[in-house]
C-alpha cells in the first residue's frame, strides 16, 4: 500500500470536490443516488464503541400494483484478523469469532436478514505461503464444525441467514480440503454449501496447493428472504460463473473474497457492478481488510525476493443493483459493517426494462461452447 493511505474513495472525493460538481460526479460513478438507511443512535453508538465503519443504504423499486415490494436487508462484515498468524490455531478462530458476533449483533439491530462474511473468513488468508501446517488445521466440517455451530447459534438468536465461508474438512472423501460457503437458514438449520468454482494461480494466490475447484456447481439456496448464491472470490473474474447462479434462479449473489491491492484493485469496483447489470440481480462484493504477517519468507514465482507478507487486504466492500446503481464501498482499512436494504421488485423491473434474459442467444452460445471445447475445433475465422 502507498504512504498516502486512502480511507475511502468516497472521502476523498467529498474532500476534493466542490459540492457543485460532487453530486453529478458520483451520478456517473455510482447510478442513481441512493438514500441513506436511517439507524438508531444505538446502532451507531454500538458500532463507534466497537470501532468498526458503520454504513447503510437503500435500494428503491417502483410501485407496482399487482406486486407488494418484497424488501431484504443485507449485511456485509469485512474484517481485520485479530491476533498473530503464529498463534495457535484454536485461539485465532475463538477471537474471530468473538469478534465478528459482535459486529453481528449490531447487524441484527439494524434489521438485518441475511449477512455474509468474507472468505475463509476464520483464518489468516495464509494460502500464500503454500506450507501446509499448521493452515490446514483450520479447517472444519461445512455441516457440524465449530464454526458453522457458531453460526447455528447467531441465526437462531437473531433469525439470520448466515453465509458463512471457511476451509472445509471432507471427512467423508478421504479429508480432502475445499474453500466452502456454508449456509445457514435463519431457523438455525444447515441449509447447504457450496464450493469455489475457479481456483487462482495469480502470483501469491496459488491456492491449489491446499484445495482444488469446486464440485458443487451452481446452488441457489431458498431461503425465508429470497434465492441467494454464494460466488466465491477468484469467481467474480468469470462472467459465466455469476451467469450461470443467475440462470438457476438466483436473486443476490454474494461475492466472499480476500484480495489485496497490487492484484486487483482497479477492477474491484467494477466486477460485481457488472454482474448485476448483467443477470438482472442484486451482488454483494465483500473483502477483508489489514495486511497478515507470516513468520517465515515465501516467493511468488516472479523472481522478486521472498517476503513475509503479500500486501494489503482494501475491504471496499459494497453492493451492486441491477439496474446499474451501486453503495459506496466500506472502508479501505477498518472492520465494517454495510446494511442495504433492497427491493427485490427491482430485478424483474429491470430485466422487462433491458430484456438481457429474452435477447439472449443461449441456445447459439451453447452450441459453439460445446464445439470450442472439442479437440478438433476450428475458430470461425474468415479468411481472404
Amino acid at each position: 500500500m502507498s504512504e498516502f493511505v486512502v480511507e475511502t474513495l468516497e472521502k476523498t472525493l467529498e474532500t476534493f470536490i466542490p459540492d457543485a460538481e460532487l453530486k453529478e460526479v458520483k451520478r456517473i460513478l455510482y447510478g442513481k443516488e441512493l438514500k441513506k438507511l436511517i439507524l438508531p443512535q444505538k446502532v451507531v453508538e454500538a458500532a463507534q464503541e466497537r470501532e468498526f465503519d458503520l454504513q447503510g443504504y437503500v435500494f428503491e423499486a417502483a410501485p407496482e400494483q399487482l406486486r407488494t415490494p418484497r424488501i431484504v436487508r443485507v449485511g456485509l462484515i469485512q474484517n481485520k484478523i485479530i491476533l498473530p498468524t503464529d498463534a495457535p490455531v484454536l485461539n485465532q478462530i475463538t477471537a474471530l469469532h468473538k469478534r465478528v458476533s459482535e459486529i453481528v449483533e449490531v447487524a441484527a439491530f439494524c434489521g438485518v436478514n441475511i449477512v455474509c462474511f468474507q472468505e475463509a473468513w476464520t483464518m489468516p488468508f495464509a494460502f500464500c505461503t503454500r506450507e501446509k501446517e499448521p493452515w490446514t488445521e483450520f479447517a472444519e466440517s461445512a455441516e457440524d464444525g465449530f464454526t458453522t455451530r457458531f453460526c447455528q447459534e447467531l441465526a437462531k438468536k437473531y433469525n439470520m441467514v448466515v453465509v458463512s465461508p471457511i476451509l472445509e474438512r471432507d471427512e467423508i472423501h478421504g479429508g480432502t480440503l475445499w474453500n466452502t460457503a456454508v449456509v445457514v437458514s435463519n431457523t438455525g438449520q444447515f441449509l447447504g454449501k457450496s464450493r469455489k468454482n475457479h481456483i487462482p494461480r495469480v502470483g501469491d494466490f496459488n491456492e491449489s496447493t491446499y484445495y482444488m475447484e469446486g464440485n458443487t456447481g451452481h446452488r441457489v439456496f431458498q431461503t425465508q428472504f429470497g434465492r441467494i448464491a454464494v460466488n466465491i472470490c477468484y469467481g467474480r473474474h468469470h462472467p459465466l460463473n455469476w451467469f450461470m447462479y443467475s440462470i438457476n434462479g438466483a436473486e443476490i449473489i454474494f461475492n466472499p473474497s480476500a484480495t489485496v491491492g497490487a492484484v486487483s484493485e482497479p477492477m474491484w469496483s467494477v466486477e460485481a457492478r457488472n454482474a448485476a447489470i448483467a443477470n438482472h440481480c442484486f451482488t454483494c462484493a465483500i473483502n477483508r481488510v489489514g495486511t497478515e504477517y507470516f513468520k517465515n519468507e515465501f516467493t511468488s514465482g516472479n523472481g522478486k525476493k521472498a517476503h513475509h507478507e503479500f500486501g494489503h487486504f482494501y475491504g471496499s466492500s459494497y453492493v451492486a443493483a441491477p439496474d446499474g446503481s451501486r453503495s459506496p464501498g466500506l472502508s479501505r482499512t477498518h472492520d465494517g459493517l454495510l446494511v442495504a436494504e433492497i427491493d427485490l421488485n427491482l430485478n424483474r423491473q429491470t430485466a422487462d426494462k433491458w430484456n438481457f434474459k429474452m435477447t439472449g442467444r443461449y441456445d447459439m452460445y451453447a452450441d459453439e461452447l460445446t464445439k470450442a471445447t472439442q479437440n478438433d475445433f476450428k475458430p470461425n475465422i474468415i479468411k481472404e
